[in-house]
């Protein structure tokens, strides 16, 4: 069930999206961004990097994450803040949540602000890329 934002308080999470990464994904993503990277795009040279196999771009984390954040807040206000760390990598095939909970309500200058823990995980539950975000409601 979605939270209205309006009414959004410390413990309410964000409604969760959920996408299966692969090379189509990247690709368009990459076209995009002309981020032609080859452990992005090649298994062989994800492996050369240590990794099982290609991953995804860091950027494409955050990219859900400002889309969870954005969908859920629409036209109830404005992202004043959002960051996010690349933790562990975005594996081909794995299932990406993107998550996200308030961790703060505050009024400062009339206008009401609220501070949410976000992040993104695998199907493992590994967090991907933590971080945090900040909104003022209009």
């Amino acid at each position: 069930m979605s939270i209205n934002v309006a009414d959004a308080q410390v413990g309410d999470r964000l409604p969760e999206q959920t996408r299966t990464t692969d090379f189509a994904n990247w690709n368009r993503y990459a076209a995009v961004n002309y981020e032609f990277v080859p452990i992005h795009m090649d298994d062989e040279a994800g492996r050369s990097a240590g990794f099982a196999s290609a991953f995804g771009m860091g950027n494409l984390q955050w990219a859900y994450l400002h889309n969870l954040v954005r969908d859920w807040l629409g036209d109830a206000g404005r992202i004043v803040a959002i960051d996010c760390r690349f933790g562990s990598p975005n594996i081909r095939g794995a299932t990406v949540t993107a998550q996200g909970v308030v961790t703060a309500r505050r009024v400062q200058g009339g206008t009401t602000f609220l501070d949410l823990e976000i992040w993104t995980q695998d199907q493992d539950g590994t967090k991907l890329a933590p971080g945090t975000a900040t909104v003022a409601l209009e």
